[in-house]
């Protein structure tokens, strides 16, 4: 799955890959659209969001038919050229009935701290969840841990994954251990960990990973129990700085993905499988 939903980061990554160009909002669009038509006819789904991606890649039929709809209902708190520091639930985005007829599943990004703010947390997911089981849509909890210098990255990613994943989401979004800087052994093994800890599918995002370490770095994950990968940047980083944008997309992001989704295929645990309790596998 390709992860589309970037905002204050996309228009970052724009402006360094254009030193000195102002970034404007037509900017962040015309490259989801341009991305959203080279790279779904590749993807199982696409991870959009309302405030740049939605309606123009729906309006400029940029999205290959079968290819599935995540919606971003998450608001963040970033400041421009920085980190999403803290999140909430965008409840305009699940009230929305248009939206609702077109999304198949929403997605809530949770920053996730060694802090006492674990009950905040966990009022955001649940009202997140809520809302998408009143919707009757999946509800997709992505956890990016954020640690302090000497933390150990698998078991903060372990223990966000156990607290956020413990609402029941249909489907957990965990960023890779080690943020691929471990061999590809100890990635699985931490991997694995994570798999025996969650009732739920769960599958890696590509932030913090070098984008050509994420092959590997995904497979590895996928040996330890993850079902897949729903990734942006390591797809489609390279195409910001390219003479021809959508070119790029095309030559090059395009068979990216796709080759990166024919080797995943080969090792990750089906979904379905994912979804059995532990107690009954």
């Amino acid at each position: 799955m390709v992860a589309l939903d970037q905002r204050e980061s996309l228009r970052t990554m724009l402006g360094a890959a254009s030193p000195g160009r102002r970034v404007a909002d037509r900017d962040l669009t015309d490259f989801k659209v341009a991305a959203a038509r080279a790279l779904t006819p590749h993807a199982s789904a696409v991870l959009l969001d309302v405030d740049f991606g939605l309606a123009p890649a729906r309006r400029a039929g940029a999205i290959t038919a079968g290819c599935g709809l995540i919606v971003a209902a998450d608001r963040l708190v970033q400041e421009r050229g920085g980190l999403v520091e803290d999140t909430d639930v965008d409840d305009a985005v699940l009230a929305d009935d248009a939206i609702a007829a077109v999304a198949d599943a929403y997605k809530l990004l949770v920053i996730w701290r060694r802090d006492g703010a674990h009950a905040d947390r966990n009022r955001v997911v649940e009202r997140f969840l809520d809302a998408c089981r009143r919707r009757g849509r999946p509800g997709v909890v992505e956890g990016v841990v954020r640690i302090e210098p000497g933390d150990d990255h698998p078991a903060a990613v372990l223990d966000a994954a156990r607290e956020l994943a413990g609402h029941g989401p249909d489907l957990y979004k965990a960023e890779v251990p080690t943020l691929g800087r471990a061999d590809e052994a100890a990635i699985a093994r931490a991997s694995e960990r994570i798999t025996a800890a969650l009732d739920c599918p769960w599958v890696v995002l590509s932030n913090g990973v070098d984008p050509e370490r994420f092959d590997d770095a995904a497979g590895a994950a996928c040996r330890g129990g993850a079902s897949g990968f729903l990734a942006g940047r390591a797809i489609w980083t390279a195409s910001l700085a390219a003479a021809d944008v959508e070119r790029h997309l095309v030559d090059v992001a395009a068979p990216r993905l796709r080759r990166l989704a024919e080797s995943i295929d080969r090792v990750a645990r089906p979904w379905q499988a994912a979804s059995t309790p532990r107690a009954a596998s």
